[in-house]
């Protein structure tokens, strides 16, 4: 599946021409629709992409020179003792594109992509990566990739709203509060969920074991769970540790979702006096508080207990909490963990590039765990900006980093980008089905094209239910709000052009130019371009980030 995507990611976009040119695809469905006439069919007609607010503001960033060179020194010390060659460096399309679905979840508009590529800047990528992470969108991105981990999408959850834990999420990373005190909020929120979004978290796993399981995985890189019902016979985990560790939860009382929904009040969580054990399994073992590989912990009755173990978690001494953090945010970059998976990390599964995952788990302490650092010396990195076009001799290359993996676009990136492209706003069509929340038209969409609870990035999840739902949805091909601004360039050229920048964010090259052109020549004007359009967000290039 992987050598698949890849040869996906690098097929040209020649062949569409040339379907087009053959006249072989047809106007999509609802392609041609008009907004309808009136008040309404204006308020179709003004609905814009993905809003923009105004920047976040934001400290000095960190200088990132030593934390760069660390990262390209140790992937080039691997490559050269594997003798694996170094692909080039990305061009600046390729560059762009990537870096913009990576820290904002969205491709850019036709004017940043043009404004970029024509630029002739030196620091215009190091430039652009500060104002990314500047950008409001990188929250809301973040609370995209965090509400997914931190809430199970499970039938328990069918009422649980997780709109107050994606406003927590987003404020908290757009501020970049550090890492270890934006996990202790977390860990330790009660209250209203309408107060406190971050309760949200306990409402969706509303037992010790659910969240120790969580907390495990997410903040501590570690399969716990396996010792939940016996002690693992390969990690080493015992069934006393997962105890331990979730005896530490058990006093969090959490309502029930479902119960509240019906009575009409918002559902809260608060700290119990004593350990509350129903709906605990068979399995559960009452033990004392412990932590994980460590001593037990000096707690009284009467206390809260989440503090302590929060305390304890997101300390710069915890042996798990900032290496899996610095773990985690490299899978997000390149798609892989430096140990993979990225939430079983144990002595047996060793990092790739030691050193590298050392000094990044430092350097996020050091920082006094920004986040946003060691993202931004990531992406200035060497090895982030290479192409993702393999060489001889690096093709079978997934480890070390000789060239930039490929991802497919998450349900929110591609419903995002098309956005942009479209014009739909994220909670256009809000519609309540069933007893739940109501679903937006983006929520929809999300549900739809997700596949997986933990899906692989560098594997394409969708299918033919996906592609149709792509090709064929009239709310998806309705009149596009970039194809009324690019029509307005006037010569065919000039559309087609603005048509590549809102879409891949690159300009045509001269045999795909021609190639639209002519079939543009051969039919009504408007229609063409209709289906130009339609061809690009149908590519594999616009689906995958390379």
């Amino acid at each position: 599946m992987k050598l698949w995507i890849r040869r996906l990611a690098q097929h040209s976009l020649t062949c569409t021409a040339l379907l087009l040119t053959a006249g072989v695809i047809l106007t999509p469905a609802g392609a041609a629709e008009k907004p309808g006439k009136g008040k309404k069919g204006k308020e179709e007609a003004a609905a814009t992409a993905v809003a923009t607010p105004a920047p976040t503001v934001v400290s000095k960033p960190k200088d990132t020179t030593a934390l760069v060179r660390l990262i390209d020194t140790e992937i080039q010390k691997r490559l050269a003792a594997d003798k694996i060659p170094a692909s080039p460096r990305a061009d600046d399309a390729e560059f762009l594109r990537r870096v913009c679905l990576d820290l904002t979840g969205v491709i850019p508009t036709p004017e940043q992509a043009a404004t970029f590529l024509d630029s002739k800047d030196p620091q215009k990528r190091a430039k652009l990566i500060d104002e990314l992470l500047a950008s409001p969108l990188y929250g809301r991105h973040m609370a995209d990739i965090w509400s997914d981990m931190l809430l199970p999408r499970n039938s328990d959850n069918r009422r649980l709203s997780a709109a107050p834990m994606e406003t927590w999420l987003e404020g908290h990373f757009n501020k970049n509060v550090p890492w270890n005190q934006f996990v202790t909020e977390l860990l330790t929120a009660s209250g209203p969920q309408d107060k406190n979004g971050a309760v949200t978290f306990f409402l969706a796993n509303p037992t010790a074991d659910k969240v120790t399981d969580q907390v495990s995985k997410l903040f501590l890189g570690v399969q716990l769970q396996c010792a939940q019902c016996h002690n693992h016979p390969f990690t080493g985990w015992k069934q006393k540790e997962y105890w331990g560790m979730a005896t530490f939860f058990t006093k969090v009382k959490a309502d029930k979702v479902n119960a509240a929904a019906k009575n009409g009040v918002t559902p809260g969580v608060t700290e119990a006096g004593q350990p509350v054990r129903k709906g605990l399994p068979e399995s559960a073992l009452n033990v004392p508080a412990k932590f994980l590989l460590a001593e037990e912990a000096k707690v009284s009755s009467s206390e809260a207990w989440r503090p302590v173990v929060a305390k304890w978690m997101t300390s710069s001494e915890n042996p798990f909490f900032a290496r899996a953090m610095a773990n985690r945010l490299w899978f997000q970059m390149y798609g892989r963990g430096l140990v993979n998976p990225v939430d079983d990390m144990h002595k047996d599964n060793a990092p790739s590039h030691p050193e590298l995952l050392q000094g990044l788990t430092r350097e996020l302490v050091a920082s006094g765990f920004d986040v946003k650092h060691i993202l931004r010396a990531i992406c200035n990195s060497a090895a982030y900006q290479r192409t993702s076009k393999p060489l001889a001799g690096n093709e079978s290359d997934v480890v070390l980093l000789s060239h930039m993996s490929v991802k497919a676009l998450s349900p929110e990136q591609m419903y995002d980008s098309l956005s942009l492209v479209i014009g739909l706003k994220r909670n256009e069509g809000a519609q309540k089905t069933g007893k739940g929340p109501a679903q937006t038209s983006r929520s929809q969409f999300v549900n739809f094209f997700r596949t997986d609870e933990n899906p692989d990035p560098t594997e394409y999840q969708g299918g033919i239910p996906q592609a149709l739902r792509l090709m064929n949805s009239a709310q998806l091909n309705r009149n596009a709000e970039l194809l009324s601004k690019a029509i307005k360039a006037g010569e065919p050229a000039k559309v087609i052009e603005q048509l590549y920048l809102g879409t891949l964010s690159r300009r045509p090259t001269a045999d795909e130019a021609q190639k639209m052109a002519e079939y543009v020549a051969k039919h009504d004007t408007k229609t063409a371009y209709q289906d130009v359009l339609w061809a690009l967000i149908n590519t594999s290039e616009f689906a995958l980030e390379r």
